[in-house]
């Protein structure tokens, strides 16, 4: 069964807890990588510059603390893979079912797959409803 290393674990403790959750139940599925939770300003500044989001600091769910925002990528990382990224976000998807409703309930999870302008496959984020 996958496991994450200790540098995604590390990663994915910035995360909201609900997120924690999640993403260690999708890595007993799929195997992923976390690449990012917690963003401070100066790593958002500089996702920003490069095109990797089109937000500044601070307002990418990865600013808050805890970040309400994962990045994770299928491993090993094949960059040109759309399908393992595909198969990823579908058991994410999934696992997201799958979680107790009285957790779940006032969020909604939203791939960034879906995002308009800038199609983020590994990108995460959870949201209050309503």
């Amino acid at each position: 069964m996958p496991q994450f290393s200790q540098k995604s674990l590390d990663r994915l403790h910035t995360c909201h807890p609900l997120l924690q959750i999640l993403m260690l139940g999708v890595v007993k599925r799929f195997d992923i990588t976390v690449l990012c939770g917690h963003r401070g300003e100066a790593e958002q500044n500089a996702a920003y510059a490069a095109g990797n989001s089109k937000l500044k600091w601070p307002k990418s769910k990865h600013n808050k603390v805890p970040s309400e925002a994962v990045d994770i990528v299928p491993y090993p990382i094949d960059w040109e893979d759309t399908a393992a990224f595909e198969r990823m976000g579908q058991v994410v998807l999934q696992c997201w079912e799958e979680m107790d409703p009285d957790d779940t309930a006032k969020w909604q999870l939203v791939w960034g797959k879906t995002f308009k302008g800038l199609v983020d496959y590994p990108h995460f984020e959870i949201r209050l409803r309503g």
